[in-house]
């Protein structure tokens, strides 16, 4: 897996929630980071120790030559937020698994994007890229009305606020909005990214009306009570890692055997 170090040259703070960190990156080319899209790549915080060290994946908000911002959501705890609460010029890091989902394709004549706060620097750079013509809504779920200021403008978009629930401070409620939108006429598309119980409630919601997987792309980059669900998957996860080692053998390929994990994850009451 191709890797690169990095230093940090800049640190702002956007808002109470969110602080830039802009790095100059020693080898970019090694990334291969896409110049569009939830393009996104892991941060080791302790780069004399990576690739063992401790780390987290962050969405690439900006990225012109050797220089990538990363947009990194602030909260209460966890060795992200607190990198990037003190991360200071000259500060080293490792880069790594530089990756991406978004990917619409020709056809689609909408796109629904969907995000809480952890998907909120994604959603950002997806809709500066949006074509001039392209039709977009985002149900974007935010704790305060301020949060949406971050956002870039389109005329082609639709934004749908969902105000005060969900990101860890009450029950989310994307999915069931998602399953209430009226979604337009014609080929859509959509990507989503947020937490993981509510991102597979939308990939079944999408399913049920028949949506095939080239029409969407649903990540959960953050699980509600991730702990207790680690330990309860150490126990009984074999078997759903045997479900996805063996759809990928099959040649079902990443997403379908991704999806075919999670559904066993789901019976075993993970």
């Amino acid at each position: 897996m191709s890797f690169s170090a990095a230093s940090v040259v800049e640190a702002i703070q956007l808002s109470s929630r969110l602080r830039r960190v802009v790095l100059q990156v020693d080898d970019p080319d090694a990334l291969g980071i896409r110049a569009a899209g939830d393009s996104a790549v892991g941060v080791y915080f302790a780069p004399d120790h990576h690739p063992g060290g401790e780390g987290r994946t962050y969405s690439v908000r900006h990225h012109t030559g050797d220089l990538i911002a990363l947009d990194v959501l602030l909260h209460s705890r966890g060795p992200g937020s607190a990198w990037a609460a003190t991360a200071g010029p000259g500060a080293r890091v490792v880069l790594d698994h530089a990756s991406s989902w978004y990917r619409p394709g020709p056809q689609a004549r909408w796109q629904l994007l969907v995000c809480d706060l952890s998907g909120l620097p994604a959603a950002a750079r997806i809709v500066e890229h949006l074509p001039p013509e392209a039709s977009a809504m985002l149900i974007v779920e935010v704790p305060d009305p301020d949060d949406l200021d971050y956002l870039p403008r389109h005329p082609g978009l639709t934004t749908v606020p969902v105000i005060g629930t969900g990101n860890g401070w009450a029950p989310s409620t994307l999915a069931s909005t998602v399953a209430e939108y009226r979604l337009p006429a014609g080929r859509g598309y959509c990507w989503f990214a947020g937490e993981a119980a509510e991102s597979r409630a939308v990939r079944r919601h999408l399913r049920r009306l028949g949506w095939t997987v080239d029409r969407y792309d649903i990540t959960g980059y953050w699980r509600d009570g991730s702990e207790a669900w680690d330990a309860r998957f150490a126990e009984v996860g074999g078997h759903a890692r045997a479900v996805y080692e063996r759809a990928v053998t099959e040649g079902k390929g990443e997403k379908v055997a991704f999806e075919e994990f999670d559904d066993a994850c789901e019976r075993l009451g993970l």
